[in-house]
């Protein structure tokens, strides 16, 4: 038998597709270099030798992870004449960046208060040490 609760959030839940198309994203995401592009696409709109040079990457590693971002429609090209210029694809991939760097940030601050705490579990192993 299925407690209340979960009854009730059972018709909520997220159907297969949507849930596999989330993961997904987040599983692109999952990648320090394509968090440094959007952070940088996020700022302004630049061509692959823009983003090669501020990254200290290849132009070839550059284009071969935009080709990821693009599959994902996290970014979107736009041709200038020869270049092609990268920005984000909407408001949303701002937000979730900035959302998920507002938790890293906010974690980080939770984890230096607690080492300065004075009952922080590290200072407490330290003290029993000596």
């Amino acid at each position: 038998m299925v407690a209340k609760a979960a009854a009730a959030v059972r018709p909520k839940l997220l159907r297969d597709e949507p849930a596999a198309a989330l993961a997904e994203t987040f599983k692109v995401l999952g990648d320090v270099t394509r968090v440094r592009m959007l952070d940088a696409l996020a700022r302004t709109e630049l061509c692959v030798s823009d983003l090669a040079e501020l990254l200290g990457l290849t132009e070839s590693a550059v284009s071969h992870q935009l080709r990821l971002l693009r599959g994902m429609r996290l970014v979107r090209p736009r041709r200038d004449g020869r270049l092609i210029f990268y920005s984000l694809d909407d408001h949303h991939i701002v937000g979730l960046f900035e959302q998920g760097l507002e938790h890293v940030e906010e974690r980080e601050r939770g984890l230096e208060r607690a080492a300065l705490s004075p009952g922080a579990p590290a200072l407490q192993a330290r003290d029993r040490r000596r």
